[in-house]
């Protein structure tokens, strides 16, 4: 069996294959803070280009970016009895505000520094938004209003993994304020649209669009859609979410306008989020077993160069040329941006170096040493192939950079859907369902299961059944059609499929 950089590899131990992952490829690592990530440059580095991409992708549809208090009000959440519901369990309480010595040795919260009204730490931003909103709305003249905020969110979480769920983590959340339901709706499908075009495009992360069913929705939400993605383990990843909030929250926080008949109506509002979450789906998409694997449009660098030398004399040679080399790079151009690259002179040896930078994900990796520059042909090594590099002179690698990164990126969403396709199914009967969802080893289960397109009607009798199988209805597909049949878990009759599957 050939060496993996990575151990356990991924069909031996999937969730400790993904923890070697990140720390392997210096992503994050845990913090003194329970449940709390550090994320390290590398890792920060490709949340700044999804940030920054998408950040580009709302601006072109209109948004703004805005910010807002970290912290909540009590009862601003009390307003909102079902978004309450929906997100006490997982709430961060501030109680006092100011701390003083307990007399042996330690600190207490003051109790005479106790808050009038509790403060909730941001889970996310309706309600204080929303009442921002209110103030700022009077008139239909001042809609729509299409706010973006950058930010982080505290989510008291008791099972925690490095970027899919910890207690703090960092995201976008966009709100908008709208005069009528059908221009509301228009912005939650149009911004679910946004993430697909992100997750496929620059992710190279096949999704399924969808809407959620009721028991899933966002709380307080009329609709909730969602893109699903299928990770290497047969799992769904809920990559993105855009909700119709209705009149909902317009009502609980008094968004009021007077309409072009004179009238004060309720404003129609919306809500939609990506987080750092797409860290790790990036991570279950694309990585290997021999550590991360990343798609050019977000990588922190799409070419490092490697010099490689034995003596001051040879250095001489080979670091002016690895720097020329460098800089020619950086003059071409790829998806409209100039091509970024890294000459690594740390003094490592030369395996190490190349192990480095392999675990970390870069997507063409050069050794450069004086035969090579002798002979005038370099040996560029593609991280989304383990074929042997071919030879190319150096003037034609140069010219070809763009294409070369364009065809990885093109060649890891293709691997992707493919993958996908392998593990679709339909299926129309609770036997071959529970037998579809079921491990052979329960005790550590193996990759199993996938996306199951199944008939369903939503009922306690579904819910528990998926409840023992440990799988979810994802979503109901918007591409789907109108097709008669019978729910899997009560016979009733039923007319679209859903996307069931295992998920994180």
């Amino acid at each position: 069996m050939p060496r993996t950089a990575i151990t356990p590899t991924r069909d031996e131990n999937y969730p400790e294959w993904y923890q070697q992952v990140v720390k392997a490829a210096d992503l994050a690592e845990n913090s003194d803070v329970r449940g709390c990530m550090v994320i390290k440059p590398w890792g920060y580095a490709i949340w700044e280009n999804i940030q920054r991409r998408l950040d580009a992708m709302f601006k072109a549809t209109g948004h703004e970016n805005a910010y807002f208090p970290l912290f909540i009000p009590m009862s601003f959440l009390e307003k909102e009895a079902e978004h309450v519901e929906g997100f006490a369990k997982e709430c961060a309480v501030v109680t006092h505000h100011r701390l003083e010595p307990d007399g042996k040795g330690g600190l207490q919260p003051a109790p005479s520094a106790k808050l009038d009204e509790p403060l909730i730490v941001r889970p996310t931003s309706e309600t204080i938004i929303g009442a921002t909103f209110a103030r700022w709305v009077q008139s239909y003249r001042d809609l729509p209003i299409l706010i973006n905020q950058w930010a982080n969110v505290v989510r008291w979480e008791l099972r925690t993994r490095m970027f899919l769920r910890t207690t703090e983590f960092l995201w976008q959340e966009g709100h908008t304020v709208h005069a009528t339901p059908e221009e509301a709706q228009r912005e939650t499908r149009q911004m679910l649209d946004v993430y697909a075009e992100f997750a496929e495009g620059s992710m190279a992360m096949p999704v399924i669009k969808g809407e959620k069913t009721a028991g899933e929705r966002f709380p307080g939400a009329v609709a909730t859609y969602s893109i699903e993605a299928m990770m290497q383990d047969r799992k769904a990843l809920q990559a993105g979410t855009s909700h119709f909030l209705g009149q909902n929250f317009s009502k609980a926080q008094e968004i009021k306008f007077q309409s072009e008949s004179g009238d004060l109506e309720y404003a129609w509002t919306t809500s939609w989020g990506v987080s750092t979450r797409l860290v790790g789906g990036l991570i279950m998409t694309h990585a290997d077993d021999d550590g991360l694997v990343l798609p050019p449009k977000l990588a922190p660098a799409h070419v490092v160069i490697l010099p490689i030398y034995r003596n001051d004399e040879e250095r001489a040679a080979v670091l002016p040329f690895c720097e020329r080399l460098k800089s020619d790079l950086a003059a071409q151009q790829y998806d409209g941006e100039p091509v970024r690259v890294r000459v690594d002179d740390r003094d490592l040896r030369g395996g190490d170096k190349k192990w480095q930078w392999v675990k970390r994900g870069v997507p063409v990796r050069l050794e450069i040493g004086p035969r090579d520059i002798a002979g005038g042909e370099l040996m560029p090594a593609r991280r989304d192939s383990a074929d042997k590099p071919a030879k190319i002179g150096r003037d034609a690698f140069v010219v070809g950079i763009g294409r070369l990164l364009g065809e990885i990126q093109q060649s890891l969403f293709d691997r992707a859907a493919v993958a996908r396709t392998a593990a679709t199914v339909k299926i129309d009967s609770l036997a071959e369902f529970e037998k579809f969802f079921t491990p052979k080893n329960a005790d550590q289960p193996e990759i199993h299961g996938g996306l199951a397109y199944c008939h369903f009607v939503d009922s306690a009798e579904m819910d528990a059944k998926l409840k023992d199988l440990k799988a979810t209805v994802r979503c109901v597909p918007l591409d789907g059609e109108d097709e008669p049949g019978k729910c899997l878990f009560t016979g009733q009759p039923s007319t679209r499929r859903g996307v069931f599957a295992k998920a994180y």
